[in-house]
């Protein structure tokens, strides 16, 4: 007999967190490890800038190639598919010995991680009603800083204990464990094993979303149509390139600014990755507790976008503070990235059926890594010349252009009516 679990969405989602956590731990290796890495090869600025942008360019694409495969052949096995691909080109990252190398692990790596943040957007379109999906989404997002909050910690503690190879190898393997149990616990709602009658028909009741678990397609080119998907990506190809800046760029400045060593790295970035989770947590408890008091949709999710993008142009400040308020800084604008974040995800789902939110968060993904690829490459130019300075001004000023944006593209958040001749439903 199968134990059936009361409230088994919410386990769901923290396995998604979990998985979420990995990826970010997987993609912050080499951030954190790229001052023991000079110590066996030169990797200019320019160089780190471009590894960083090959690795964009494949996560990028990725995304929205990811997001289609998710909506054709299902969450489930689509999903591990890509966890153990990342997995693999982690530990792929134990053996290069150049720059070349580094930058094809790196886009190995890009691929597979690529897929990971829409099939979390599709997985929660499944499992949550619209009430709970801001929420639902900031427990989720709240995984990525997890993930980079547990790095710095992590990996500095096994390359002083053994090597910068053996923490892409061991990082590497949690990823594999994870898909295990993804395998084991994950359908959809109405094929779950573990699902009770209560919770199934409530699902039921709350979505009203007759999609869920069809095979839903819609044309690129009909997306196109839909005001809302230009500024859905309009908003993240500009806020993805400031936070994949700050991540990216933070442990370098740390080494090569402040001349800290692999231990003090360790022992400082891990603070800002702190704040950037609770920026998760806090801004999807936020919208949903606005939402749940009456507040309508559009205000629900406007009011913590603006707080959010309001707090990163601290980052401002950074290049001529101490190193103490620096870091208090770097954590200001990292909770309002990721509480911006946790909001914006949501609106794929708020605005479009559960059937195309594959496509829609895959497309919004690839656009805004897209950006964020090519503000690294000219970050690293920037840097390079010029100094952080420049760079910090430019990322920290993204976020509220990007709030701008919604009010001269969108205008109101509301569910989309699609025209029914863009769809193809079996």
């Amino acid at each position: 007999m199968i134990l059936k679990i009361k409230g088994f969405r919410w386990y769901i989602i923290v396995l998604i967190a979990l998985g979420t956590a990995i990826n970010y731990l997987d993609r912050q290796g080499l951030p954190i490890a790229i001052g023991e890495l000079r110590r066996n090869f030169t990797i200019s600025d320019m160089d780190f800038g471009l590894i960083n942008s090959l690795f964009l360019f494949a996560y990028g694409t990725m995304y929205a190639v990811g997001g289609r495969i998710l909506d054709i052949f299902g969450t489930r096995k689509t999903y591990a598919i890509m966890v153990i691909w990342w997995s693999l080109a982690n530990i792929l990252h134990s053996v290069v010995s150049s720059v070349l190398g580094l930058g094809i692990v790196r886009f190995l790596l890009g691929t597979g991680e690529g897929g990971s943040f829409p099939g979390s957007a599709k997985a929660i379109s499944e499992w949550f009603p619209a009430k709970e999906r801001a929420f639902a989404f900031g427990i989720f997002n709240t995984g990525s800083s997890l993930g980079a909050l547990v790095a710095p910690l992590l990996i500095s503690s096994i390359i002083a204990g053994l090597s910068w190879r053996w923490a892409f190898i061991i990082c590497g393997c949690f990823g594999l464990i994870w898909v295990i149990f993804w395998l084991q616990l994950y359908s959809i709602p109405s094929k779950s094993k573990f699902i009770t009658s209560g919770e199934k028909d409530y699902l039921s009741d709350e979505t009203g979303d007759l999609m869920v678990g069809r095979k839903t397609s819609i044309a690129w080119r009909s997306l196109f149509q839909y005001r809302e998907v230009w500024g859905l990506l309009t908003i993240k190809f500009f806020s993805d390139a400031g936070w994949f800046f700050f991540i990216f760029w933070l442990p370098k400045y740390l080494y090569d600014v402040r001349g800290l060593d692999i231990k003090a790295v360790g022992t400082f970035a891990w603070i800002p990755y702190a704040f950037a989770g609770v920026g998760s947590f806090v801004g999807g408890w936020f919208s949903s507790y606005l939402l749940k008091k009456g507040h309508s949709l559009n205000f629900s999710r406007k009011l913590p976008l603006g707080i959010s993008a309001a707090l990163l142009p601290f980052s401002l400040l950074i290049a001529n503070s101490s190193l103490t308020m620096a870091i208090v800084f770097f954590s200001l604008a990292m909770l309002g990235h990721q509480s911006w974040a946790t909001i914006v995800q949501t609106l794929a789902a708020d605005l479009f059926p559960s059937g195309i939110v594959g496509t829609v968060a895959g497309l919004m993904g690839c656009v805004g890594t897209y950006g964020a690829m090519l503000f690294s490459l000219i970050a690293g130019g920037i840097v390079q010349n010029f100094g952080f300075g420049i760079a910090f001004i430019v990322a920290g000023l993204l976020h509220p252009l990007s709030f701008i944006s919604i009010f001269l593209i969108m205008k109101k958040f509301k569910p989309v009516t699609l025209n029914i001749h863009h769809l193809s439903l079996k």
